[in-house]
């Protein structure tokens, strides 16, 4: 891996499971896909970087006019800014599912969970399901049925994500669960930033393990019908797998630090890029 970008050695340290499949993606499209997976990663991490929101929304805006410059043939003076320009042109990719992406992630720095199920869906669908979105249209998967199963595995690994993170995010005080469901559960949202994981909260990650479930069968559903090209988008589905069956194994605990973890599991993901499935 010596060979790899900046961009590249990034997502390797940083966001592995994604670094992975992109490795399965045709050699002329993988540096675009690190492209990609880095300018998500670079707006992900705003909220653990600065020490107040107001810091994270002039970053976020700093994007916005770095892309600006870059689209108008300026160079942004940074690296990931002027290669997402570039390849946003080269693929026609729309400009407005990269505002949407940022948008969402405003909703990081907001110290407030979400209001209901749809605005915390609302939020996945903006972020971790449009960039698969358009990760697959990136490698050749603009077609309906692509890009249909491209939201189904971002909905899946974006809610799982969520799960995943529950921990980490509940040091930085940041809560996905949303308030309705808190209410109605008789919880106090301090009570679970302090860490209380009461049977409520393990019932609540088993209903969105089968949410991710069903999108992901939604997904597979497509099989026949998805565009080959854009196989290493989907690639996430089959990591899900493995870590849906470890929630399971840990009750839904969603604190348990066992299940969490990376499962990158590239013989795996070769296998099943071989049998062209996901």
């Amino acid at each position: 891996m010596s060979s790899l970008s900046p961009t590249g050695l990034m997502l390797r340290r940083y966001d592995r499971e994604r670094f992975v499949t992109a490795l399965f993606a045709s050699p002329d499209r993988r540096e675009d896909l690190f492209t990609l997976y880095g300018f998500n990663l670079e707006i992900a991490r705003i909220r653990e970087t600065v020490s107040e929101p107001l810091l994270g929304q002039i970053r976020l805006q700093w994007w916005r006019e770095a892309l600006d410059k870059a689209e108008g043939g300026a160079a942004a003076g940074h690296p990931v800014a002027d290669s997402l320009a570039d390849l946003l042109a080269r693929h026609s990719l729309p400009r407005a599912a990269i505002d949407r992406l940022l948008a969402a992630r405003a909703f990081d720095l907001e110290d407030r969970p979400p209001e209901d199920l749809p605005e915390l869906m609302a939020y996945i669908e903006d972020s971790a399901a449009g960039l698969t979105a358009l990760a697959a249209q990136l490698l050749g998967g603009g077609d309906q049925a692509t890009q249909e199963a491209a939201r189904h595995v971002g909905r899946a690994w974006g809610l799982l994500g969520l799960m995943r993170a529950h921990a980490y995010h509940i040091k930085l005080r940041r809560l996905f669960l949303p308030a309705d469901w808190l209410a109605g559960q008789g919880l106090d949202a301090e009570e679970i930033l302090a860490g209380a994981a009461p049977p409520a909260l393990a019932r609540l990650a088993e209903q969105w393990a089968d949410q991710v479930a069903s999108d992901l069968r939604a997904a597979r559903a497509l099989r026949r019908e998805i565009d080959q090209a854009a196989l290493a988008a989907l690639l996430p589905a089959r990591l899900a797998d493995f870590h849906l069956g470890a929630l399971r194994r840990a009750r839904y605990d969603l604190l348990d630090r066992g299940w969490s973890g990376i499962a990158s599991r590239p013989l795996t993901l070769l296998g099943t890029s071989l049998l062209r499935h996901f």
